[in-house]
Formats: structure tokens, C-alpha cells, sequence
């Protein structure tokens, strides 16, 4: 096996996203020397940060002696690849970020976007996170989180069956059961 195959195999990426929104404050969280530090102590090597409509421009490292490797873009026609590769996830908390996170498998820490006003979504992020699907975090306590965080004792995410819902409602309005 060649140095090449040997990184590969060792490398834990850590995927950032923001979707298409402008969340500076998680970028800069991110950005920091402390979050940094943390991610390389719980063993993670490579750090993608999506900033979407941000105006803070992380600062970029290539990696290795002791430093995590760390690349940002705005946008990507599709970010499924990126979240596919992960070993972490720290997304903004939108619903489609979320659940598309879960569907795969992730880890996941929403990270609640607290500028925002009437934030339904962080009440969706701790409700995930009440369940044990998800940690959920403030910019300011997002290195508190990943040095706390256990993965092991995340809960796999289930989507629930709204057929008996359907079949219900079906029946109230005199549909036939199939």
C-alpha cells in the first residue's frame, strides 16, 4: 500500500453547511483555532466548510503537522457527495439540511442559527436532539459540543409511516381501502 492509500484510509472528513442562506457566525465558529483544535483532537483531518451567501472567507490549510486540512466554497449544484463522504456533519438548522443528513446516516450537530427571528427551526433541531438523533449547538458553545459529544449514543433516524394517516383520512372522506 502506497502513502497515498495509507492517507486515504485515515482520513475523517468534517462537512460544514450553511444551505443557501448567510450564517457568518457558524462559519467563524469553524474558522476558529479552538474548533479546529477540537476537531483534530477527536481525529478528524479534513474540513469542508459550504458558506453559501456568507461574507466571512475561512482561512484555508492544506494539513498535516498536526493542523487540519481545511478547503470552503459558496455553492455546489449538489452537496450529496460531500455529506455522502462526511464523518461528521455540522449543519445550519433548515429541515431539508437536517433530514437529509439523517436519511444517510450521519453524525450530525445543527448548529441553531440564533440571529433569527420566530426560529422555528431550532425548535425542530431540539426536538432531534431531545430524541437523541442529533447534537445541537450555539455558535459560541459549538467546541463545548464536539469535545462532549459522544457518537455512539446518537439513535439511527427513522422516518415515520404516514400510511395509516392517509388510510385514515381516505376513510373519512368515504375513499375505498385498497
Amino acid at each position: 500500500m502506497d502513502n497515498a492509500e495509507d492517507g486515504e484510509k485515515f482520513k475523517k472528513t468534517v462537512f460544514v453547511t450553511v444551505g443557501t442562506t448567510c450564517f457568518d457566525a457558524l462559519v467563524r465558529a469553524v474558522d476558529t483555532k479552538e474548533v479546529q483544535e477540537e476537531l483534530l483532537r477527536r481525529g478528524y483531518t479534513h474540513l469542508f466548510i459550504q458558506m453559501g451567501r456568507g461574507t466571512h472567507t475561512p482561512t484555508k490549510s492544506v494539513g498535516g503537522d498536526g493542523t487540519l486540512s481545511v478547503e470552503y466554497f459558496t455553492f455546489s449544484s449538489s452537496i450529496a457527495d460531500y455529506l455522502r463522504s462526511a464523518s461528521l456533519v455540522i449543519s445550519h438548522a433548515g429541515s431539508g439540511s437536517i433530514f437529509e443528513t439523517l436519511r444517510l446516516g450521519k453524525p450530525l450537530i445543527v448548529v441553531v442559527n440564533e440571529d433569527l427571528m420566530d426560529n422555528h427551526q431550532s425548535e425542530l433541531a431540539e426536538e432531534l436532539a431531545d430524541r437523541k438523533h442529533l447534537y445541537c449547538a450555539g455558535p459560541q458553545t459549538l467546541r463545548q459540543t464536539i469535545a462532549s459529544m459522544d457518537l455512539d449514543s446518537l439513535l439511527p433516524y427513522h422516518p415515520g409511516d404516514a400510511t395509516p394517516v392517509v388510510k385514515h383520512i381516505n376513510r373519512f372522506l368515504g375513499f375505498p381501502d385498497d
